[in-house]
C-alpha cells in the first residue's frame, strides 16, 4: 500500500489495482473531517504508517480539520499505555475542537493499540476512536468498538452491483465464507489483466500492455475502476462505515454509511515521472 510504490519508487512496469495509503487516509479524512475537528494519530513506524498519516493530515486540512499530534510506534509494539496517555493529554483540554476530537489509528495486523486506548476511557473527554477497515479476522477485534467510524477498502456487504452479488454468492458456494478484501483485490486484478489484453487487441507485448493499462477502465466487485495514466494507480470508491455488533456474526460489521466516490478524494500524484 505504500505511496512510494506509485510515488518516489515509481517505474513504468508497475500498475497497482489495490488501494494506496493515500486512498485509505484521504477516505478516512472525508469520512470524519470537517471544520473544527481535531485528530491525534497513532501509527506503525514504517512506510505504511508514515505515508498514511502524511496523506491523512493533508486531506484532513482540505476538509477543514487538523492533526494536532502524531505518535509512531514500532511494528511489533505491545505496550500502548504511554502513547495512549500522550494522545489523551493532547486532546482532552482543547477548546478549539468544537466539531469533534478523534484518535485515528493506522495499524496493520491484529495486535493494534485500540483496545488499550479504549480501556483508558477516552469518551470521558469527548474523544472518539476512528480507523480504517480491515480483513475479516482482524474485524473480530473491532467488536469492542460499536459505533466507531472510518472508511475502508471493501466489505462484502458494502458495494451494490451485479458483479459483487455474483462474487459473494460464488465465494460462499465454493468456500463457505464471504470474500475478504484481499480476495476482492485479486478479482479486480484479474479483470484488469483480461481487459488490458483485450484493449491491446490480444497482444501481450510489454509496450502494448503498458499502453493498454494506462487509462484502462474496468468493472470490479467495488464498481468501476480507472487506472490513472500519471502514476498507474487505480482510482476507486472507498466506503464510509460505522461499526455494528451482531452477536450472531463472529466479526464486527462495518455497516455502510455511504460510498465515497473517486471524484470526492483528492489522491496526490507523488511520482517524478
Amino acid at each position: 500500500m505504500a505511496d512510494s510504490i506509485t510515488g518516489a519508487d515509481w517505474n513504468r512496469y508497475v500498475f497497482r489495482i489495490g488501494r494506496n495509503s493515500s486512498q485509505d487516509a484521504v477516505s478516512n479524512a472525508v469520512a470524519i473531517g470537517k471544520p473544527g475537528v481535531c485528530v491525534a494519530t497513532i501509527a506503525q513506524d514504517y512506510a505504511f504508517g508514515r505515508d498514511g498519516v502524511a496523506a491523512f493530515k493533508e486531506a484532513l486540512q482540505e476538509q477543514g480539520g487538523k492533526v494536532v499530534h502524531e505518535e509512531y510506534l514500532p511494528m511489533d509494539a505491545t505496550d500502548f499505555t504511554a502513547a495512549g496517555q500522550r494522545l489523551l493529554d493532547v486532546l482532552k483540554d482543547r477548546s478549539d475542537c468544537g466539531a469533534g476530537k478523534f484518535i485515528f489509528g493506522i495499524w496493520a495486523g491484529a495486535n493494534n493499540p485500540f483496545g488499550r486506548i479504549q480501556d483508558m476511557q477516552p469518551e470521558r473527554y469527548g474523544i472518539k476512536l476512528a480507523t480504517g477497515g480491515n480483513i475479516l479476522s482482524a474485524l473480530v477485534g473491532y467488536k469492542a468498538f460499536p459505533g466507531m467510524e472510518g472508511a475502508g477498502y471493501y466489505y462484502y456487504e458494502n458495494p451494490n452491483n451485479p458483479i459483487n452479488d455474483w462474487f459473494v454468492e460464488e465465494h460462499l458456494k465454493r468456500h463457505g465464507t464471504p470474500p475478504d478484501f484481499f480476495t476482492a483485490q485479486g478479482f479486480a486484478e484479474a479483470v484488469a489483466i483480461v481487459e488490458a489484453i483485450r484493449r491491446a487487441g490480444g497482444s501481450t507485448d510489454t509496450e502494448d500492455l503498458i499502453a493498454a493499462f494506462e487509462g484502462l477502465e474496468f468493472d470490479t466487485p467495488k464498481g468501476r475502476m480507472r487506472i490513472r495514466e500519471q502514476d498507474h494507480q487505480a482510482m476507486q470508491s472507498m466506503y464510509h462505515f460505522r461499526i455494528k455488533v451482531d452477536p450472531d456474526v463472529e466479526w464486527a460489521i462495518p455497516e455502510l454509511v455511504r460510498e465515497i466516490k473517486p471524484e470526492e478524494m483528492n489522491i496526490p500524484i507523488r511520482n517524478q515521472r
